[in-house]
């Protein structure tokens, strides 16, 4: 089908891959568009090749990851799924990478995918300035946004950067009145972020911004990691257990206590 000229068609953007038929990226089954490049380095990152924002190639040269696509080809395949997302409520999901590093591109794919009547979703740090965060989520039907650490220095320690832009963004957010699109995403790191001062800050933190109403905890994998070996990188929490179902349940009901939110 021929789609009629739009406002941002040919954009271009650096895509790492499109997924299809995903039912952990939103509500029903999901096309995930993800994106290359990110200004955070968190050391547990399950995608090291989503970091850089050029296009890269494993050491022994068989696996290349990104592509420039613009707007419409992106959503030439995206709107192959359209039948599925119509019997499961599902639609469109944009994510990184960190989808705030290429704002133009993300803002005019999401504004296309709402008047088609594809119902949109993004997963994103909330890294970078209000007035490119406050636009796409005015636009899209709901956000995952990860929050890693409420304490400064952990997040500068094990992402590299300060947390202050997505916090202060977390609470303009519910200032707005956008609260309600935003599900917490924590991953949960142990002996990284899973202290009880740490969640009983992080819960606080949440139940504290408008109209956010439940956070989700996820628990800590090693995914990605044979990715770190093909492209050279080491992996620096190669040591790090992965979590107990009872010590997350213990981590829910910290955070639950604390934010008086629902935690799943």
């Amino acid at each position: 089908m021929m789609h009629a000229e739009y406002n941002g068609k040919d954009l271009q953007g650096m895509v790492l891959r499109l997924e299809k038929s995903s039912v952990y990226d939103g509500e029903g089954f999901r096309t995930v568009v993800f994106l290359k490049g990110c200004p955070l380095r968190c050391q547990w990152c399950s995608t090291p090749e989503s970091q850089s924002p050029e296009i890269e190639t494993t050491q022994d040269g068989a696996i290349t990851y990104g592509k420039m696509m613009t707007v419409e080809e992106v959503l030439v395949e995206v709107r192959k799924d359209s039948l599925f997302y119509f019997h499961s409520n599902g639609g469109m999901t944009v994510s990184g990478g960190e989808i705030l590093a290429q704002p133009d591109f993300v803002l005019a794919l999401l504004r296309r995918a709402c008047f088609e009547v594809i119902d949109t979703c993004i997963e994103t740090s909330l890294y970078a300035d209000w007035k490119i965060v406050e636009p796409i989520l005015d636009v899209v039907d709901s956000a995952f946004v990860d929050l890693k650490f409420v304490t400064e220095e952990l997040h500068k320690k094990y992402t590299g950067i300060s947390n202050r832009r997505i916090l202060e963004n977390l609470r303009k957010a519910g200032a707005c009145n956008l609260g309600e699109k935003i599900i917490i995403r924590t991953p949960l790191i142990p002996g990284v972020n899973d202290s009880e001062e740490e969640l009983e800050k992080i819960g606080r933190f949440v139940g504290g911004q408008a109209h956010i109403h439940h956070i989700q905890l996820l628990p800590y994998h090693r995914l990605g990691t044979d990715t770190y070996r093909k492209l050279g990188r080491p992996y620096l929490l190669a040591d790090v257990e992965i979590p107990t179902p009872e010590h997350m349940e213990w981590c829910r009901s910290v955070v639950a206590s604390s934010s008086g939110l629902h935690v799943m």
